[in-house]
């Protein structure tokens, strides 16, 4: 064995390392531009490897409840063909060059993605753009999504926490795009000519945000720009893209009885702030003690000492017309009254006691930790951009929030608690035995 030198200093195992708060954060910024169609790109640069991620985010167009499914079937398939191209080919064309196309559908916005190698973006764009300038919806690819989604949907109403969810947010929200909870006929409904319409309307310039993140240099902005600045969305008026106002229901105990059920899903909560309000980034602090990660109360109690599930939480939603506050679990069936009285005690005593100190540091340092470590690349930084500009917040927002997780006292989250918790009016949804 090799004797250490007399010079080296031996670690002290005994003591634990020095802890570093956090300070600030600092994100990137993008560089903007707006091209002559109307359409916006917002670029982050970071160099290095030669991978860039684009995005196409489109506002959904109003919301009609007589063609419920209309926004994200033609999001879905936007990928199933063109003039030119046929699904297969489309996938090909991507394939080839070691290149990923996805499309993605949210309450607000829908989505086109591509990651590539930026030696191939003059192979790959052109793909794109046939996408969502071209695109056809074949009758037979219509034919197919709605069988495949019809399966799909009756599979997932066997699934109690789904069933809850879909009760839930159509409790809060009613027949609006966010209350939508379709039912396997709604696909019958889907016409070929709806979709036409409903893409010349939303797929265009004026209604699109382009996001390039990785080596967004000159010459990928050159190409981007070269290739979505031309006739795109010629004679196209603007999109209607406002939303129904929001019917939440009268009726606060919802009850899905399934008898021979083995666990019950359990969603309780309440139409909340969304991320432009003053309070939201204290409600998150709020929230996270409550059931916002592994330690949390929620966690603690019904996980931890009484049994009755493997996993709860608790979560804050933020869309662009509203937020929703909400607690999630699946227990069994036989204790899923005990196990809502024990989520209304521990609501309750955020808003009768004081968080401990020792209880609130470390939800602070675990907050401030985890907006560090989602903020590992280029990519990241890029997301919570998108955070912000479709809120219409700035950048000192993040800054407010570090400030609020630092410094918000045990007593301004009880008062946060007396004024947002009122557990006998949330919205509670039980699917199963109770």
């Amino acid at each position: 064995m090799t004797k250490l030198d007399d010079s080296m200093t031996q670690l002290d195992r005994t003591t634990a390392p020095q802890f570093n708060g956090v300070e600030n954060i600092t994100l990137i910024r993008p560089e903007s531009t707006t091209l002559a169609n109307g359409c916006k790109i917002f670029s982050f640069n970071s160099g290095g490897l030669d991978l860039v991620r684009i995005e196409w985010i489109f506002n959904n167009a109003r919301f009609d409840p007589k063609k419920p499914l209309l926004n994200v079937a033609v999001n879905t398939m936007l990928t199933d063909g063109t003039s030119n191209l046929t699904a297969a080919q489309i996938a090909d064309k991507i394939d080839f060059y070691g290149a990923f196309l996805q499309v993605d559908y949210s309450y607000d916005h829908s989505q086109v993605t591509l990651f590539t190698l930026t030696k191939h973006l003059q192979a790959t764009l052109p793909v794109v753009k046939q996408i969502l300038t071209d695109s056809i919806f074949p009758e037979k690819e219509l034919e197919t999504f709605v069988r495949n989604q019809q399966q799909k949907l009756q599979v997932s109403l066997q699934k109690n926490d789904f069933v809850a969810r879909r009760a839930f947010n159509k409790a809060l929200y009613g027949e609006t795009i966010y209350g939508l909870a379709a039912q396997p006929e709604d696909f019958q409904s889907l016409k070929r000519e709806d979709l036409l319409v409903n893409f010349k309307q939303m797929y265009q310039p004026r209604n699109c945000n382009i996001i390039i993140a990785g080596k967004a240099d000159p010459e990928i902005l050159k190409a981007v720009t070269a290739t979505f600045e031309g006739e795109w969305g010629e004679a196209v008026p603007p999109v209607d893209t406002t939303q129904p106002e929001l019917q939440p229901s009268d009726e606060r105990f919802i009850y899905i009885k399934k008898p021979d059920a083995l666990q019950s899903a359990i969603r309780i909560g309440t139409p909340f702030v969304n991320r432009t309000h003053p309070d939201f980034p204290g409600l998150q602090v709020l929230n996270t003690v409550l059931g916002g990660y592994f330690g949390s109360r929620l966690m603690a109690n019904i996980r931890e000492d009484k049994g009755y599930t493997y996993g709860i939480g608790s979560g804050m939603s933020s869309f662009k017309q509203t937020g929703s506050f909400f607690i999630a679990s699946e227990v069994g069936a036989d204790v899923c009254k005990a196990a809502v009285t024990e989520i209304e005690k521990e609501v309750n005593l955020l808003k009768d006691e004081l968080i401990p100190d020792e209880e609130l540091s470390l939800v602070r340092n675990f907050m401030l930790g985890s907006l560090l470590g989602s903020l590992e690349n280029v990519l990241s930084h890029a997301d919570k951009f998108k955070n912000l500009y479709f809120a219409g917040l700035d950048y000192d927002y993040y800054e407010r929030y570090t400030k609020t997780v630092k410094n918000i006292t045990a007593q301004e989250l009880k008062t946060l608690a007396n004024k947002y918790f009122d557990f006998e009016n949330f919205y509670k949804v039980i699917v199963g035995k109770y």
